[in-house]
């Protein structure tokens, strides 16, 4: 089964560079998308006509051409929820927990602490809620996959410039902090499960600076999973060559 996660950076926008074609040829059996910035309401129904295969479930945010969240599935999940459960959380359409008979899968978008003070505690709360969501449904045998974009990178070999960066949202220690509970915890990141040593391998560059091209990146796109799970997953990578976005998808292959 491969499951794909990727922030689009607007969802209008990345129809019109051929995503399509790219879901139709990469052939996911789910696809988790992050920072739609839209609802369905949106979309042109037929902009979708050849993906019928999927099922849609969206999650929006409540302002409009922001966050969001949507995951297109070829199975239909036994469970779906949207959110954490705190309405200064979920308005903001960050969250989409999907139920399926193996494991259960979020498809997170995490918020982004860099434009102020209020922003950052906002994301460490944020992290803090949503972990001890996980851990409710861990103590009730629920074996976790969590995919999205985090917006923080969790170590040095995970960005191309740590010292520049570390004092700014993103790479600060109080948010490395968290991701190293999640480890702690038993939470396993795939990709460095896979590849403990691989440098300069990014999911996101600024559009600045021509920062792609030079692979001037960072690694904040991440699928976890919990340990029960870890024997199941055959593959763990970053689709670097996908463009349409300032991110790029990654990959999780599991039996």
């Amino acid at each position: 089964m491969d499951i794909v996660s990727f922030n689009v950076n607007g969802l209008r926008a990345i129809l019109k560079k051929g995503f399509i074609e790219w879901v139709k040829n990469q052939k996911p059996d789910v696809l988790c998308l992050q920072e739609i910035k839209a609802d369905k309401s949106q979309i042109e129904h037929g902009e979708f006509h050849n993906l019928e295969e999927y099922n849609f479930y969206w999650n929006s945010a409540e302002r409009k051409g922001y966050s969001g969240v949507l995951v297109l599935s070829k199975e239909k999940p036994e469970d779906i929820s949207y959110g954490i459960g705190l309405e200064k959380f979920d308005k903001e359409g960050r969250l989409i927990r999907l139920k399926y008979p193996n494991f259960t899968l979020f498809n997170v978008y995490f918020p982004n602490g860099k434009s102020s003070e209020e922003r950052l505690q906002f994301k460490l709360d944020y992290y803090d809620a949503f972990l001890e969501l996980c851990e409710g449904l861990r103590q009730q045998g629920e074996e976790l996959i969590i995919t999205g974009d985090f917006n923080t990178a969790h170590r040095d070999i995970d960005l191309a410039n740590p010292r520049e960066n570390e004092k700014y949202s993103g790479f600060l220690p109080i948010e490395r902090k968290w991701l190293d509970k999640l480890l702690e915890k038993g939470y396993i990141d795939t990709f460095r499960c896979f590849h403990p040593k691989t440098a300069e391998m990014y999911t996101w560059w600024t559009y600045r600076f021509n920062a792609r091209k030079k692979n001037i990146g960072w690694r904040i796109d991440y699928f976890f999973v919990t340990e029960d799970l870890i024997d199941r997953v055959e593959k763990s990578i970053i689709l670097s060559d996908v463009y349409g976005s300032d991110h790029a998808p990654i990959l999780l292959r599991i039996k």
